[in-house]
């Protein structure tokens, strides 16, 4: 028998010719590599497979196994047209089911007023007693107009700042006004409050539980983080925001309550403290977040730049711990996991904006500021509250729902949004877990097209990715506590 070096194959054994190609990415996964077809379906296969798949010089004898994979997974098809060709379009719409309805997430700014000065702010405070920051009733009445446009049958609203509690009454009109917009139920709506909790009273509370409205606050960690990171009046808060976390969760209920930790410098030593203090607080989930590129966190160098691989260092010291946690027969999810773990255990989308393609701006998301100014992403509000405001969209009280969001600006952003149409992107093995962000590629490296090999966000995304997919390979119980994350 005579051994081809190109191929590594033998060219007097039968080998497998009659089957057609079904599209996948590939790449190297330490010695051996990682096939993923279009709709979330992996292996992982021995060195040299891919070759051996596309110059169809399988093996029947000794590649049989892998040929049954490659067609049960959809990588490989007997017919030049699948027989299951409905079932596989199915399972790719419902990959791309977010797009089924418009914009459900909007962000309302009520006010950039702020009483914290925390040291990775990425929106330009201004001081809390400044109301001339307030948005005016005018432009709420035309913002709800905008928002009930939507043909989205649940939309959120999610109350954004500075500090929303500042401005109460503006949150309170909202939600008054809103309810006559409900007709038969329909759109079912829900308002999250994104609060440091530092002014919350009980007037307050009572009308969030009377109103059903979600409570989203800012937890870093142990008082030495917090403190650090969140800056309040004489070291007080940690002591406030962890007391009316615990007032929250008695009078609204645990579930109404949740909390966001951002990764700074400062925290990377502090990966077991800051799972413990979220575990402490009752919490079943912490979103283990890095800092983002936008406003003070930029001018703070010391204190929050750090590199990817220091940020995935302590990613991952964390997510061990939090398995081992797990496995101790407790249950806690790291919810950044967990969304990449859905797009790679399950048939279904989620609505994480980040990790979308099409990308979750004006999609899934748009942000109205203050002053009418209506963005696709938070992200691209605070580039503007940093005085570049090439992601606006329109004004409220000035442009139409049609202008707003078809508009030139759109139409220009929708050019860049889909990573199947990206250089670096497009043959990707981890295209189909990933996606597609041009206002951080605009703000981290001045194009909204971006470049893959020096991109920070693909970098992290690519080494969580490589990572969970290494923990399922390695462990079949891990599996099933990452199962048991994205059942729920």
């Amino acid at each position: 028998m005579k051994k081809s070096d190109k191929h590594n194959t033998y060219s007097n054994i039968a080998v497998f010719k009659d089957y057609s190609l079904l599209p996948f990415n590939y790449s190297q996964f330490h010695n051996k590599e990682l096939i993923v077809n279009l709709f979330g379906d992996y292996l992982i296969v021995q060195n040299g497979t891919v070759d051996r798949i596309i110059n169809r010089t399988l093996n029947k004898y000794n590649d049989n196994d892998i040929y049954t994979d490659l067609i049960s997974n959809n990588f490989i098809t007997k017919e030049t047209v699948p027989i299951n060709l409905n079932v596989l379009a199915t399972r790719y719409r419902t990959k791309k089911g977010l797009l089924n309805y418009f914009t459900g997430l909007h962000i309302v700014v009520p006010t950039l007023r702020c009483n914290q000065a925390c040291i990775y702010c990425q929106v330009s405070h201004v001081s809390s007693d400044d109301c001339s920051y307030d948005i005016d009733f005018r432009t709420i009445d035309n913002v709800l107009d905008i928002i009930f446009k939507s043909n989205n049958p649940s939309i959120t609203i999610e109350f954004q700042g500075g500090e929303p509690l500042l401005a109460f009454d503006k949150i309170k009109y909202v939600v008054g006004r809103s309810k006559e917009y409900i007709k038969n139920d329909l759109p079912k709506v829900t308002f999250v409050i994104c609060t440091n909790l530092t002014l919350l009273n009980d007037e307050m509370l009572n009308y969030i539980k009377e109103n059903n409205i979600l409570i989203s606050t800012s937890l870093d960690g142990p008082k030495i983080v917090h403190n650090k990171n969140r800056i309040f009046t004489k070291n007080y808060s940690y002591k406030s925001t962890v007391e009316k976390i615990i007032k929250c969760q008695k009078v609204l209920g645990q579930d109404r309550v949740s909390a966001l930790m951002t990764t700074t410098g400062y925290s990377l030593n502090y990966w077991k403290e800051i799972i413990d203090e979220y575990i402490s607080l009752g919490f079943h989930e912490i979103f283990l977040r890095s800092i983002n590129p936008y406003g003070f966190a930029l001018k703070n160098c010391n204190e929050n730049l750090y590199s990817v691989d220091d940020f995935i260092d302590f990613y991952k010291k964390a997510l061990d711990y939090i398995i081992e946690y797990n496995q101790k027969g407790n249950y806690f999810v790291e919810v950044y996991a967990k969304i990449i773990l859905s797009k790679i255990l399950t048939p279904f989308s989620n609505g994480f904006v980040d990790l979308q393609s099409p990308a979750g701006l004006i999609n899934s998301v748009a942000v109205y500021n203050y002053n009418g100014n209506v963005y696709p992403s938070d992200e691209a509000r605070m580039l503007a509250e940093m005085g570049d405001d090439y992601f606006l969209l329109g004004n409220v009280n000035r442009d139409n729902y049609y202008d707003i969001f078809y508009g030139s600006k759109s139409k220009e952003i929708a050019n860049t949004w889909a990573n199947e149409c990206l250089n670096g992107c497009v043959d990707c093995a981890f295209q189909t877990y990933c996606g597609a962000d041009p206002v951080r590629n605009y703000s981290t490296q001045k194009d909204m097209y971006g470049f893959r090999p020096t991109s920070s966000f693909c970098k992290k995304n690519k080494m969580i990715i490589e990572y969970l997919l290494e923990l399922i390979e390695s462990d079949k119980k891990i599996e099933l506590i990452f199962n048991s994350w994205v059942a729920n």
